[in-house]
């Protein structure tokens, strides 16, 4: 039998660990954001009684995060210049998201941007953009909100479903993280997708 993963997630102490890496991850992509809040809610689902973490709670907090991350970074792109710019080119992952994602986001708009929440730096590489070519917040803020709103909500479905399927133990907890990486990478399949050619 696998070990528990519930004492790694009681306290309060797992919303402010939820809370730093959803808003960083924008900004350091490596951060395995999603991985905590799954198996923050694998353990809470398979707690009786009164759970630490609450499910609505963890929701909120993913949710809330993710919105914040998107416009910090949003911002810092919106009043950059050239040395962000150099910056930016320099991370090997962002400027391969970049040429991914690039021109694929500029075709779609909104719903590419809920998409790229779920690709590995996708939202890094929307967020920054958004920023980077002046696009209203207005115009961005709705669909960020709607991605961090999707991405929460599937990430803790996923950690409901593995602890109730499989219980607070490490199988529950990474069979919830594989969905939640081939949701990612389906959705990298659905960005990428060359557009329809125009009917003539």
């Amino acid at each position: 039998m696998l070990d528990s993963v519930g004492p790694l997630t009681a306290g309060p102490w797992i919303y402010a660990a939820v809370a730093a890496s959803v808003l960083l991850d924008v900004f350091l992509p490596v951060l395995p954001s999603g991985v905590l809040v799954v198996t923050a809610a694998t353990a809470a689902a398979a707690t009786t009684g009164a759970p630490v973490p609450s499910l609505p709670a963890l929701l909120l907090c993913a949710a809330t995060a993710s919105v914040l991350g998107d416009l910090a970074a949003y911002r810092l792109a919106w009043h950059g210049g050239p040395r962000l710019d150099r910056a930016l080119a320099r991370s090997r992952r962002l400027r391969s998201a970049q040429e991914r994602l690039g021109s694929a986001l500029a075709r779609g708009g909104g719903v590419l941007v809920v998409l790229a929440r779920f690709v590995p730096a996708g939202r890094s590489v929307v967020s920054l953009a958004a920023g980077a070519a002046r696009r209203r917040v207005q115009d961005f803020l709705p669909w960020s909100a709607l991605a961090g709103v999707a991405w929460a909500g599937y990430s803790v479905g996923l950690g409901y479903i593995g602890g109730q399927w499989l219980g607070a133990t490490w199988l529950g907890a990474g069979a919830s993280v594989l969905a939640l990486f081939l949701a990612g990478t389906l959705a990298g399949f659905v960005i990428r997708r060359p557009a329809p050619a125009p009917a003539s």
